[in-house]
């Protein structure tokens, strides 16, 4: 990350790359994994950090979360002014847009983060700093009333948001990694590896976690492929449920039958 004055945001400026409904498979896995966390906040507050060079992604993320915690207010965060200025045109109840960066320029703990596409140009050994700060902005955790605090959720998907994967992370930092998928489009599960986040793009080699776990799920979709008369769907399913053998999957059929797969971090981390 770029060394700059305290008073100037930290970050640098992205390709503010960005397309409606790009985000929608990211979006509904926050609504319904953290609805409740956001219903039971106060004043629960969502980031969108680095929404890009149009805010249709803040827009929509504004919608979908009213949709499980209609209390939710978002804020659009970028590093680059004009961005921000085009951007107040979109303004309205429960949305406003900022400028800034990393440092999250928003009053309080917000109760969600979302970084999409965001760390994609910056090295893989600046990731652990990233997210040890944006962690450190969240909503904590409060054992007395079952929160979890607060949630980032860091990934990357492509142009039109048909593959995407990223990394849940809570206050004490990762917890899992999502793989999800317009099932259509899918001829193997590896072809989700062009879409790993920063922090496990480049460990998709033998020897490392990540590298196992796509081999693994690349031969139970083989494996699988007698369920393929019945839809892609239906592979998908039987095809995570083998992995759920030999990997901690985490979520269940529900999540499945979206084409989402969801994994505990420390089985995917990268090795030291």
């Amino acid at each position: 990350m770029s060394t700059r004055a305290a008073s100037r945001p930290v970050g640098t400026v992205t390709r503010g790359t960005t397309n409606p409904n790009r985000l929608r498979r990211m979006d509904r896995w926050i609504a319904a994994v953290h609805g409740a966390e956001l219903r039971r906040t106060a004043d629960p507050v969502a980031v969108d950090l680095g929404y890009g060079a149009a805010p249709w992604t803040a827009v929509e993320l504004l919608q979908r979360l009213r949709a499980a915690a209609p209390r939710t207010r978002v804020v659009g965060v970028e590093i680059e002014p004009a961005r921000v200025a085009a951007a107040q045109a979109y303004a309205r109840e429960g949305l406003v847009f900022r400028h800034g960066g990393f440092e999250v320029p928003v009053p309080g703990r917000p109760s969600l983060i979302r970084a999409a596409n965001v760390l994609r140009q910056y090295e893989e050994s600046e990731v652990a700093a990233v997210w040890e700060r944006l962690c450190a902005r969240l909503s904590p955790a409060d054992p007395a009333t079952g929160s979890g605090g607060g949630l980032l959720v860091e990934g990357t998907c492509d142009e039109i948001g048909r593959r995407h994967v990223w990394v849940a992370l809570g206050p004490e930092g990762p917890r899992t990694v999502t793989f999800a998928t317009r099932l259509g489009s899918l001829e193997r599960p590896s072809d989700l590896a062009e879409r790993l986040p920063k922090a496990l793009i480049h460990r998709n080699v033998p020897g490392e976690p990540v590298h196992s776990f796509l081999h693994d799920f690349d031969r139970a979709w083989a494996a699988a492929a007698p369920y393929a008369s019945y839809g892609a769907r239906q592979r998908w399913i039987r095809t995570v449920r083998r992995l759920t053998a030999d990997w901690p999957v985490t979520d269940g059929p529900a999540r499945w039958r979206q084409g989402e797969v969801t994994v505990a971090w420390g089985a995917l981390a990268p090795r030291a």
